[in-house]
């Protein structure tokens, strides 16, 4: 078994209630268990061109027995059934009704592609790594040290914690 942590986001489409769905979702995968589920936090969109909607992030933690790939092909699945669309050479930034991404995978590196472990951006977003600093305090990034040591350095970025919806 591994441990993996799964970044989810949404801007559109009642956001919180994305997450909550994701979530269930996220306690189906086959060969896996949902450990934990970060608080939901309301974030500003980063690195947009054009104006949108706040997101809403958390990190869950899994353990599985899924490969890298396979765990990531399945959270792909999870974003189509959520109703987000990866047109090739689409924007990278456009809002979305749901984001899942494989942030961390145990300790290991793999770089290809169609997948980067850990996330290449991640020790830079508030919105990783306060929920992961909620779920995993020694989490630690391969490479980049203790996650939530990088927190500091990202006081501009406005995140807050929000509700979590608990509905359907």
């Amino acid at each position: 078994m591994s441990l993996a942590h799964i970044g989810l986001g949404s801007n559109l489409d009642h956001p919180r209630r994305q997450l909550a769905r994701a979530v269930r979702a996220l306690s189906r995968l086959p060969r896996t268990r949902l450990l934990r589920v970060s608080p939901n936090y309301v974030t500003a969109p980063l690195g947009t061109t054009g104006a949108q909607p706040d997101y809403v992030n958390a990190v869950a933690v899994l353990d599985t027995r899924l490969s890298p790939r396979a765990l990531l092909r399945r959270l792909f699945a999870i974003e189509r059934r959520h109703g987000r669309i990866r047109p090739p050479g689409g924007p990278a930034r456009a809002p979305r009704t749901l984001d899942l991404d494989l942030l961390l995978f145990g300790r290991r590196r793999l770089r290809a592609a169609d997948l980067v472990v850990p996330h290449p951006r991640m020790h830079e977003r508030a919105f990783v790594l306060r929920p992961l600093a909620d779920v995993a305090p020694r989490a630690t990034i391969p490479g980049k040290g203790l996650a939530r040591a990088a927190l500091p350095r990202l006081r501009s970025q406005r995140i807050v914690r929000t509700r979590t919806h608990t509905g359907a």
